[in-house]
C-alpha cells in the first residue's frame, strides 16, 4: 500500500511508492527564512579561507616528504628490499588522498567566486577565481557561464546543463508497453522487468565500472565534450570554443581569458615535468589533482542524482522546485561522524549544504551552515526533508544502479532502474505557482 512521507531518502524500501509532495513554494517564502546577516559577503574573511586551504596543503607536504626520508633500511628494517617501494607508493597515495581534500576546498572557494559570493567586488571575484580555477585546469568564466545556467535551471529536463537524466526513447529501451506498465514505475509485470533488464544489461560489475569511469574522467569529458550534459547541444560541444551554444556572443572575450588560464596551467605542469621531472610532478601536483577531480564528480553527481528527486518538464517547472530538487549529503559521513567532519570542513560543507546553495547561491560557504539550519526548518514545515545518505562510493554505486533512466512522458518524472521501477511517485498541489524568479549567481 502506498504511503505519504517526506521527501527524505531512507523510505524507499517500504511496500508501496513514496507520495513525493511536489513544492509549491516561492522564491521569497524561501529567501524569507534566511537570516539577513547570512547574506553578507566578506573578502577578508574569505581569503583567509584560502590561507588555511595553503597551509593545510603545505603541511601535509611537508609531513609525507618528512616521512619519506626514513623510508631506507638506515631507518627502517624491511623483511624484502621490494616492500620499500610499497611502503614509498603507499605514503604519496595517502599524501594525494589528503592533499586532494583542501584543494577541492579551494576549487569551492573559486566556484563561489563564480557565483559573486566571495566579495562584494565583481572584479575581486572574478580575479580570485579565475586564479584559483585556473592553478585546478578549470576554465574558470568558462564553467562559470554554463553553471549558472544549472542553476537557473537545475532538474530541468530540456534546460538543465548536467546530470541530464536518459529518457528511454534516448536509450533505445522497449518502447513504453501500457499493458504491463504504468507510466510512475510503480506497477510492472515481471516480463517487462525481464525485458527492460535485458536491453539495459545492468549487473553489479557493469555498475561498478561506470561509476569508477565516471569519478575518474566524468569531469574532464563533460568539460571538453559535454558528456552527462544537455543533449540539445551538438555531440562534442566544449566548453573552451568560444562560439559553443553554450556561449552568448558577447561573452566569446571571457571564454577566451578562461582557455588562456588554461595554457598557463598546462605550460606550467608541462615546465614542471621538463625541468624537475615527470614523476615529481605526477606525485606532488597530479594526483591531488586527480582526486579533486574525482571529489567533484561524486559530491555534484550524488547532490543531483538519486531516485527519491524529481525532474521536472517545463509545464510544471518554477525556480524554487529546481532547487529544492537537489539533496544535501554528508561527505565521508558513511565512515563515521569523525571522516564526515573531515569531509565537511576540508571542502567547506559545499555537500553538506547545496540545497541552502541552489536556493541562494551569493551566499558564503561560512554562513551557509546557519543559513541551511533556517531554510530546513522552513522546508520541515512542508514535509520536506532534503538530506540523503552520506556521499561516499557505496552510494555512488547504489545510484548508478537505481537511476537508469526516466520515461518520454510526464511533466514530473522520477528515476526508474534497469527493471522499470520507481521509487516514487509525483504528488501535485491543488494550484501551482507560476514563480519567474530567478537567482543563478
Amino acid at each position: 500500500m502506498s504511503t505519504t512521507t517526506t521527501t527524505t531518502h531512507k523510505k524507499t524500501d517500504q511496500a508501496g511508492p513514496i507520495q513525493y509532495k511536489i513544492p509549491d513554494l516561492t522564491v521569497k517564502d524561501l529567501l524569507s527564512s534566511i537570516p539577513k546577516h547570512c547574506f553578507e559577503r566578506s573578502a577578508i574573511k574569505s581569503s583567509a579561507y584560502i590561507v588555511l586551504d595553503v597551509i593545510l596543503l603545505t603541511i601535509i607536504y611537508k609531513t609525507a616528504s618528512f616521512a619519506n626520508q626514513f623510508i631506507t633500511p638506515e631507518y627502517i628494517t624491511l623483511p624484502h628490499p621490494a616492500l620499500y617501494s610499497v611502503l614509498y607508493f603507499s605514503l604519496w597515495a595517502f599524501y594525494g588522498f589528503a592533499a586532494g581534500l583542501p584543494a577541492t576546498g579551494l576549487w569551492v572557494i573559486a566556484h563561489e567566486c563564480g557565483h559573486q559570493a566571495f566579495s562584494e567586488s565583481k572584479f575581486i571575484n572574478n580575479s580570485v577565481g579565475w586564479v584559483l580555477h585556473s592553478a585546478l585546469g578549470v576554465p574558470y568564466h568558462s564553467w562559470r557561464i554554463s553553471h549558472a545556467k544549472h542553476h537557473a535551471a537545475t532538474g530541468h529536463l530540456t534546460q538543465d546543463q548536467v546530470f541530464v537524466p536518459a529518457t528511454r526513447s534516448m536509450l533505445g529501451l522497449p518502447k513504453f508497453n501500457p499493458n504491463g506498465e504504468d507510466l510512475h514505475g510503480t506497477n510492472v509485470s515481471k516480463e517487462v522487468q525481464n525485458e527492460l533488464w535485458e536491453a539495459i544489461g545492468d549487473s553489479p560489475i557493469s555498475a561498478a565500472i561506470q561509476s569508477a569511469g565516471y569519478l575518474l574522467v566524468g569531469w574532464p569529458l563533460y568539460i571538453i565534450q559535454n558528456s552527462s550534459g544537455q543533449t540539445h547541444y551538438p555531440k562534442g560541444t566544449s566548453h573552451f570554443v568560444p562560439k559553443a551554444p553554450l556561449y552568448a556572443p558577447h561573452q566569446t572575450g571571457q571564454v577566451l581569458i578562461s582557455d588562456l588560464g588554461i595554457l598557463i596551467w598546462l605550460g606550467t605542469l608541462a615546465a614542471w615535468a621538463y625541468t624537475r621531472g615527470f614523476a615529481e610532478m605526477f606525485r606532488i601536483y597530479f594526483v591531488p589533482y586527480l582526486w579533486v577531480n574525482h571529489w567533484l564528480v561524486l559530491i555534484t553527481f550524488l547532490q543531483h542524482t538519486d531516485p527519491i528527486l524529481p525532474h521536472y518538464r517545463a509545464p510544471e517547472f518554477t525556480f524554487p522546485r529546481g532547487a529544492l530538487s537537489t539533496l544535501d549529503r554528508s561527505l565521508l559521513g558513511d565512515l563515521g561522524s569523525f571522516a564526515g567532519w573531515i569531509g565537511a570542513t576540508a571542502t567547506h560543507g559545499i555537500s553538506e549544504t547545496h540545497v541552502l546553495h541552489h536556493v541562494s547561491s551569493k551566499i558564503p560557504h561560512y554562513n551557509a551552515w546557519e543559513a541551511s539550519d533556517a531554510l530546513r526548518k522552513r522546508l520541515a514545515q512542508e514535509g520536506l526533508v532534503l538530506e540523503g545518505p552520506p556521499g561516499g562510493w557505496s552510494e555512488m554505486y547504489r545510484c548508478f544502479k537505481e537511476c537508469k533512466f526516466v520515461e518520454d512522458e510526464g511533466n514530473v518524472v522520477f528515476y526508474k532502474n534497469a527493471r522499470g521501477l520507481a521509487v516514487a511517485v509525483p504528488v501535485l498541489p491543488e494550484s501551482t505557482v507560476s514563480d519567474s524568479g530567478v537567482d543563478v549567481q
